[in-house]
């Protein structure tokens, strides 16, 4: 399905009958790679929505590189142009998505049910590699001229920086990137009213599992459910375990 929201064509998936879920997915990712987890959970009588992010999947490119703010206002808009989210709703939110929907609900608790945090990337630790990605890219982008600059930079960072979601990242998106990562919830958790469910596999090296334990004690009134032998990608490594999780606490 596709709606216009502040003039971007939007991607969406709706399938289900029953109490809305809006699901909001990690970076790189698209409403498609949900696809085993949203017919698990509209199999018990969910209606679940999720839609591409604008620059992800089917959804247009926003023309200016956004932050987390810009992809909290969008997600306003969508909710307010939905017809099944106009009333309360659950949210769930994986990686990227879940530190956006952890800024939504602080936003707007009254339309959320329930918040489920999945590997959630909330907590943005200034590290040494991602201050020197943020100087590296400055640099590239002044000899993007150079006829080998895509090379070189591909080359750079595989086997210098390592595994990076700014390397699958193009045009306006590498700087949406950096202004997202730049952005810590630490201190704004405990802002978080709504009964919160986190999720969280412990082998997880993107999302540490003591960012869960952190979420966890910040959030008041939130449960911890850590999945043995899970990594980050919940969606696509245990999708039935996820899924009942969910169906669980609904």
């Amino acid at each position: 399905m596709e709606i216009i929201i502040n003039g971007l064509k939007i991607n969406y998936i709706v399938m289900g009958e029953g109490e809305p879920l809006l699901i909001l997915h990690g970076w790189g990712s698209c409403a498609e790679r949900w696809d085993k987890i949203t017919k698990l959970i509209a199999a018990g009588n969910i209606k679940v929505i999720i839609p591409d992010l604008p620059g992800f999947g089917g959804s247009e490119l926003p023309s200016t590189a956004w932050n987390l703010n810009n992809y909290c206002d969008f997600i306003e808009q969508f909710v307010i142009n939905i017809p099944e989210l106009t009333k309360d709703f659950y949210l769930l939110g994986h990686s990227f998505g879940g530190a956006l929907a952890s800024k939504f609900a602080i936003k707007h608790p009254q339309k959320i049910k329930k918040l489920f945090l999945v590997a959630a990337a909330c907590i943005r630790r200034k590290t040494i590699k991602k201050r020197f990605l943020a100087r590296i890219s400055k640099i590239f982008k002044i000899f993007s001229f150079f006829p080998s600059y895509d090379i070189i930079r591909r080359a750079f960072y595989k086997f210098v920086v390592g595994k990076s979601d700014y390397l699958q990242t193009n045009g306006v998106m590498k700087e949406a990137f950096l202004r997202v990562i730049s952005e810590d919830l630490s201190q704004h958790l405990s802002f978080i009213k709504v009964p919160t469910v986190i999720v969280w596999g412990d082998k997880d090296s993107t999302t540490l599992l003591e960012d869960a334990y952190f979420i966890n004690k910040k959030i008041e009134n939130s449960k911890l459910v850590i999945i043995p032998g899970a990594g980050h990608d919940l969606n696509w490594r245990t999708p039935e375990f996820l899924s009942q999780e969910v169906l669980k606490e609904i």
